[in-house]
């Protein structure tokens, strides 16, 4: 059944979502009470004249013969209104303060900073490794925008293989059961495959693809050739992988609009989870509960690919220590990703310097790339108002699209951060798991999310592409070379807008591409 645009997005219509998440939560062997769930209070940030107002202005729109109002602002009063060029997505949310402009520029140069091996001479640099992939955070994520993905005979890229093996015993499964972790890494490469290290250090070893064509025909004769990825690891450094490991591309995604996204409240997010199609619509998105290391209770994770982070915070630790093998707070492991089986890994020295704290990138230094990457603005749309991009909007709602990708959200009222507190944004995300069918299965389960569900990422930014990261490669692994080879590829529960895109006609796809580049 196509989806009602009435009922697609309204955060409060459908008090039974938070029910189903909880069920789902416990047929999958959570330990999980009621009391604990996420936004199961709904929005108490909200008065009920606010609630009432929130559901209005976020109901998707019926009228496309103009702009909404306030639309062509994706990030509310943090939206940047500079020039579109290559630094588009680089600038701070313009409802800063001045004194946390400072913060932001203090942020922007650690995310900038290019670690070396220790020990060294440049003591608050070093710790490098011993295995990463980067030396520095903005080498994966250029001008702050989308990565790329490998390509034959390419020596590097930056796409990566995550790691993971199912459970081995009843201990472990009992683990996953209570959301105590996500997966297990393999026993010998851990939870991410690096391709670098330091000197006097092997490699883990070299991501490989291969790819084959395969050919869509559309509405009018249009022919789109797909091309399927087929993934290797080759140069194994450490002798081989447990048979059972799974190897999950990830391509980096864009930066921009993320403490907004932390900022949407939960119920508006659960309240929008239907893990079993209740109403019937195809589309039966979850959340993705992850349990928080330091409290212990279960919040609703929204950063990543799988969704496995609940806060920037999070998702910046984790990249610290995966991708350039940085310890800090809140992962202090100085031998970042190195396993037991590494033993001349974990026999490197590391650049902990006692003098500046616990680990090799202490506070200031996360909380500082931290605000930095919560405050990396969305750019103003362009052509909001103009007729082909409504066109292009009204095809896009009607073949069903904000089914998953929802368009609106006001962020909660009490907000960490004044910048990010009640605003209207627009990031077309729903910001949960859905099931994207065959062709996309990574076959890798998070928390979660299975081997063929994935997070709905947001599409704000997107048309900018190009001219921020010099490519349009697009989807977790970037197999997509453009936005129709993107929808072509969705399949599972947007497999029936999938095919509502290839039998529109060529005008209506070409406007719905439009509206997509607007954004």
């Amino acid at each position: 059944m196509r989806p009602d645009p009435k009922m697609s997005a309204a955060p409060f219509n459908r008090p039974h979502a938070v029910l189903g998440a909880l069920l789902l939560s416990l047929a999958a062997g959570a330990a999980v009470g009621f009391d604990e769930l996420p936004g199961s209070g709904g929005r108490a940030d909200l008065s009920e004249a606010d609630k009432a107002r929130v559901a209005t202005i976020t109901r998707p729109t019926r009228n496309f013969s103009k702009a909404e109002r306030y639309e062509a602002m994706s990030g509310g009063a943090a939206t940047s209104t500079a020039a579109i060029n290559a630094d588009s997505f680089s600038h701070f949310s313009e409802n800063l303060t001045f004194q946390q402009e400072e913060g932001f520029k203090l942020g922007n140069a650690l995310f900038r900073k290019v670690w070396v091996s220790s020990p060294s001479s440049t003591h608050a640099s070093d710790g490098l490794g011993p295995l990463f992939n980067s030396r520095a955070c903005q080498n994966c994520h250029l001008k702050d925008g989308r990565g790329r993905p490998p390509e034959p005979g390419a020596t590097t890229s930056t796409t990566f293989f995550r790691l993971a093996r199912p459970p081995a015993d009843d201990a472990e499964r009992a683990q996953l059961d209570a959301l105590k972790v996500l997966n297990f890494p393999d026993p010998v490469y851990g939870g991410q495959l690096q391709d670098f290290a330091v000197p006097g250090l092997a490699a883990e070893g070299r991501m490989q693809v291969e790819y084959t064509e395969e050919t869509v025909t559309l509405k009018g004769g249009e022919k789109v050739s797909l091309r399927r990825p087929h993934y290797s690891v080759t140069d194994l450094g450490y002798g081989a992988m447990d048979p059972t490991t799974t190897l999950s591309p990830r391509m980096t995604p864009p930066m921009i609009g993320l403490g907004l996204i932390e900022a949407i409240h939960e119920a508006d997010i659960m309240a929008l989870a239907d893990p079993d199609d209740g109403d019937g619509d195809g589309i039966s998105g979850k959340a993705a509960l992850v349990r928080d290391k330091e409290s212990g209770r279960l919040v609703l994770g929204r950063f990543g690919w799988k969704a496995q982070n609940a806060s920037v915070r999070k998702q910046s630790a984790e990249a610290f220590a995966g991708d350039i093998g940085i310890s800090n707070p809140l992962a202090p492991a100085a031998q970042g990703d190195c396993t037991p089986a590494q033993t001349a890994c974990l026999a490197m020295p590391d650049g902990v310097q006692k003098r500046l704290g616990d680990t090799e990138a202490p506070d200031p230094v996360l909380d500082l790339v931290t605000f930095y990457s919560e405050n990396l603005a969305v750019p103003a749309r362009r052509k909001a108002s103009f007729a082909p991009t409504l066109a292009g909007k009204k095809a896009f709602y009607d073949i069903g699209c904000i089914a998953c990708h929802t368009p609106k959200f006001v962020t909660r009222r009490d907000a960490r951060d004044t910048a990010q507190a009640f605003q209207l944004i627009w990031p077309y995300s729903d910001f949960l798991l859905h099931d994207m069918g065959d062709g996309l299965a990574d076959g890798q389960t998070v928390g979660l999310a299975n081997g063929r569900e994935w997070r709905t990422p947001p599409l704000w930014g997107i048309g900018l592409t190009k001219t921020v990261s010099g490519h349009t490669f697009f989807l977790h692994d970037g197999r997509a070379r453009n936005l129709t080879e993107a929808i072509l590829w969705h399949g599972g529960e947007a497999q029936a807008a999938r095919e509502r895109f290839i039998d529109l006609e060529k005008a209506d796809r070409d406007a719905l591409l439009t509206f997509l580049e607007s954004l």
